[in-house]
C-alpha cells in the first residue's frame, strides 16, 4: 500500500505526517520553532531559516519512524502534498509556506510522484474531520482558531481533485488581534513561553468560575480582541491574580465564540460544526462550548479535533493529497 507524505511549514510549527492510501496515519514528525524568551513571535525571514534547518533532520526522523530502509522508504511514496498558502483564496500569501512548496516540490521530483499544493486552514479542517470523525455532512460550520486566524467559515464539501478539497465562505471573525495572540501576548506579559496556550490554561484550571471578568466584543459576525488584551495587561499591571486574569481570557474568547456561533447556526440553518487550531485544544474551551452550544435551546453539535491534531500538523495535508490521488485512479491503488 503506498504513502503520502504531508508538509507544512506554518508560522510556529515545522511539520511531516505520512499516511496510506487509506487514510490511516503511519507516522508524523514535529518541531515547534524556537522563540526568544519575552519575545511575541518571530519575523517571517526567521522562521523560514529555521523551516529550513528542521525539515531534513525531521525527514530523517519520519524515516526511522516509518521503520523501513532508506529505499523501501522511497518505494512506499506515491505523492507528496505541501500547503503552499495559508487559504484557499486568492492572493492569500505568506512566505513560510514557501519552504513547505519548495521541498514538496523538489521531493516529487525526485521521487518521480505527483506533487498536490493545499492550503494549511484546509490541512487544518481535513485533520479535524479525520480526527474528529464528523461533521458528516456536505456542508457544516467551521471555526479555525489560532495565533494566525480566528474565522467562522461555511464550508463544503468538494470531490477530491488537485488538493482543493473544501469550498469556503467566510461568515466572519476577529478583525483586529486573533484568539491565539490575545492568548500569547497576555501569556508574555505573565513571563510564560512563547507560545502561551499549554501554560496559560493551566494557570486558568487554578480558579473557578467567579472572579475577574473581561467582556467580550461582538457585532453580528465580528471579534475584537484587542480591548481583552488592554484589559488583561491592565489588570496584571495592578497586581491582579494571573490565574484570574488567565481564566478571564478563555472566558472572553468562549462568550466571542458562543455570540457568533449562535448567530451561524441560525441563519446559515446549519447544525454541524467543526473547531480546529491550536486554541481549540484548550480543554475548558471544549467544555464551555459543548455545554453552551449543544444545549436543546441551541441544538448544535460541534466536532473538536483531537487535542494533538488540533494544533499545527501536516495530518490533513497528507490526507488531502491522499484523496486527490484516490481520484486519479492511478495503479498503485
Amino acid at each position: 500500500m503506498g504513502w503520502v507524505l504531508g508538509i507544512d511549514t506554518s508560522c510556529y510549527t515545522t511539520s511531516l505526517a505520512l499516511v496510506d492510501t487509506a487514510g490511516r496515519l503511519v507516522a508524523q514528525q514535529r518541531r515547534l520553532l524556537k522563540v526568544k524568551v519575552g519575545e511575541r513571535g518571530l519575523r517571517q525571514s526567521e522562521a523560514v531559516f529555521q523551516h529550513n534547518v528542521n525539515l531534513p533532520e525531521l525527514a530523517e526522523s519520519l524515516v526511522q519512524e516509518a521503520g523501513l530502509a532508506v529505499g523501501e522508504f522511497r518505494d512506499r511514496i506515491i505523492g507528496i502534498a505541501a500547503s503552499t498558502r495559508p487559504r484557499p483564496v486568492a492572493g492569500s500569501y505568506m512566505p513560510v509556506f514557501k519552504v513547505a512548496e519548495g521541498f514538496g516540490r523538489s521531493w516529487a521530483a525526485l521521487f518521480g510522484v505527483s506533487f498536490i499544493p493545499t492550503s494549511h486552514q484546509e490541512g487544518h479542517l481535513m485533520a479535524g474531520l479525520w480526527s474528529a470523525g464528523g461533521p458528516n455532512s456536505e456542508e457544516f460550520l467551521a471555526v479555525h482558531l489560532s495565533g494566525g486566524t480566528t474565522e467562522l467559515l461555511r464550508v463544503r464539501r468538494l470531490e477530491p481533485g488537485n488538493g482543493d478539497a473544501f469550498q469556503e465562505r467566510l461568515l466572519g471573525g476577529s478583525r483586529d488581534l486573533h484568539a491565539g495572540q490575545l492568548i500569547d501576548r497576555v501569556g508574555v506579559a505573565m513571563g510564560l513561553e512563547f507560545p502561551a496556550g499549554p501554560r496559560l490554561e493551566e494557570l486558568a484550571a487554578q480558579v473557578g468560575e467567579g472572579g475577574i471578568s473581561i467582556p467580550s466584543s461582538v457585532k453580528g459576525y465580528e471579534i475584537s480582541f484587542s480591548g481583552a488584551e488592554t484589559q488583561a495587561t491592565r489588570l496584571l499591571a495592578q497586581g491582579a491574580d494571573p490565574s484570574g486574569v488567565a481564566r478571564a481570557v478563555e472566558k472572553c474568547i468562549i462568550n466571542s465564540l458562543e455570540k457568533i456561533l449562535r448567530l451561524g447556526v441560525n441563519e446559515e440553518g446549519l447544525d454541524q460544526v467543526l473547531i480546529v487550531g491550536g486554541v481549540a485544544a484548550n480543554r475548558y474551551l471544549r467544555s464551555r462550548l459543548k455545554q453552551r452550544l449543544e444545549h436543546p435551546a441551541v441544538g448544535a453539535r460541534l466536532y473538536f479535533a483531537e487535542a494533538v491534531h488540533s494544533t499545527d500538523n501536516a495530518v490533513g495535508v497528507a490526507l488531502i493529497g491522499a484523496e486527490a490521488l484516490k481520484s486519479k485512479d492511478l495503479k498503485e491503488y
